[in-house]
């Protein structure tokens, strides 16, 4: 019988290389073909890089780790992370923890429709263009899923509507631009966005008289809208009030909800990366959406509710399950069987829940001990890298390093320097010592 999500949760951090994936290979996370892959260092062939990218010279290597305690609709996850930054990992399995014992999180996807966007940079009249395009919208919705969309069309999406923008150009004139919705099903839909788009330019200089001079998908995609609220039940009023303060300041103040939103995507990203999809493409969207109203403000808002705290986080979020680098990377392919998301709807909907309660994390930390005292902690390690130290000398500098930490509330890379030179000079003391 396979081992329970919940039964490797524990202690999962405190387990060895090797324990934790003999766990998740009991758990049904991954193959033994997985482990065998993944120990011998992933993916080392160039082939695969030269069909990416061009001047390919090897492979930049993330780390890659996984984040366990989710519970999002009820389904447990073990959802993988690529990603180098130190402490979001920790962070936000230690507040997936606290919602998985205090609250629940659920998730859904608003609206189905990526957008694709045909500009006419200059009409004569917007009114007569809109007329005669609208005119023949029917007809160039069927040509597009007969001629170009017809795999999606047989998988249930599709091109579903045409609509017409006005633009000021800014001189007292006006651009025309064309908004294609399609259903992409379980892809992303760029390259067949694009394609329906490109299809379309020549009938709508035919039907318009007017010149098409551009064809492009957007990336605010705010037709799909991918929702994740977290609920925790019975909190500490006094927390609940500073994480409402905290998330208020980055509502109103754009300097702040920069880095607010950084810290969502601290969530987000490294679950993009490590199933193969365009991290680019959502982080636009995303702070596009970001500043719908006219100024840029946070993604996420969270507020006290009935002795409790929920937190809603809410912005466009479109990914793939199928081709491009999710069905080609093997690295990619093993995190999609780990996660085990069934549609691209799910992954959107897991990937902004982790965002949600990375932010969740990292507003408790710094409403309580600050930033310095949780993230330098597990910076340690990287300190003690820096400074040269050896495999077996790395715990020793690090316990030094967290002791001064807690004196003076900072450490730098010159601390662990020092720390490693007394210890080294320490130690060639001793010998001498013992050696007389």
């Amino acid at each position: 019988m396979k081992k329970q999500l919940q039964d490797i949760f524990k202690g999962f951090s405190k387990l060895s290389r090797e324990e934790r994936l003999n766990a998740l290979l009991d758990a049904g996370a991954l193959q033994a073909g997985d482990v065998e892959y993944i120990s011998r260092g992933g993916l080392r062939d160039t082939t695969l890089g030269e069909k990416f990218i061009e001047n390919v010279i090897g492979y930049f290597q993330l780390p890659l780790g996984v984040a366990t305690n989710f519970r999002i609709d009820g389904k447990d996850y073990v959802i993988p992370m690529a990603v180098e930054e130190t402490s979001i990992v920790a962070a936000v399995c230690k507040s997936a923890k606290w919602i998985r014992e205090s609250g629940s999180i659920t998730t859904e996807v608003v609206g189905a429709e990526i957008i694709g966007q045909i500009q006419c940079a200059k009409v004569q009249d917007f009114a007569t263009f809109e007329k005669q395009l609208l005119a023949q919208k029917n007809y160039m919705i069927e040509i597009s899923n007969r001629e170009v969309a017809f795999g999606l069309v047989r998988r249930g999406g599709g091109v579903r509507d045409i609509k017409v923008r006005r633009v000021p150009r800014g001189d007292g004139s006006d651009m025309a631009v064309v908004h294609v919705l399609m259903d992409p099903c379980d892809a992303m839909g760029a390259n067949i966005i694009n394609q329906v788009c490109e299809f379309l330019k020549e009938p709508i200089e035919q039907f318009t008289g007017e010149k098409v001079t551009m064809c492009i998908l957007s990336n605010l995609v705010d037709t799909k809208v991918t929702r994740a609220v977290v609920h925790i039940k019975d909190i500490d009023p006094a927390l609940a009030e500073k994480i409402e303060e905290a998330s208020l300041f980055a509502q109103q103040d754009p300097y702040r909800a920069a880095t607010n939103n950084k810290g969502v995507l601290n969530g987000i990203d490294p679950v993009l990366v490590a199933t193969g999809n365009d991290w680019r493409a959502v982080e636009a969207g995303i702070h596009a959406y970001a500043c719908r109203d006219g100024q840029y403000r946070s993604i996420t808002r969270w507020y006290r509710e009935n002795d409790g705290l929920t937190g809603v986080f809410e912005a466009p979020l479109v990914v793939g399950t199928v081709g491009g680098v999710t069905t080609l990377h093997p690295t990619a392919m093993m995190c999609m069987k780990m996660l085990g998301t069934q549609s691209a709807n799910e992954l959107s909907r897991v990937i902004a829940a982790v965002g949600l309660v990375q932010n969740l994390g990292a507003l408790k930390a710094l409403t309580t001990v600050g930033i310095i005292e949780g993230h330098m902690k597990l910076h340690t390690k990287n300190l003690a890298l820096g400074a040269g130290a050896e495999e077996r000398e790395i715990p020793l500098v690090q316990k030094k390093l967290e002791e001064i930490l807690t004196i003076r509330k900072r450490i730098s890379l010159s601390n662990a320097i020092e720390v490693l030179k007394d210890l080294r000079a320490g130690q060639a003391s001793s010998t001498t010592h013992h050696s007389s």
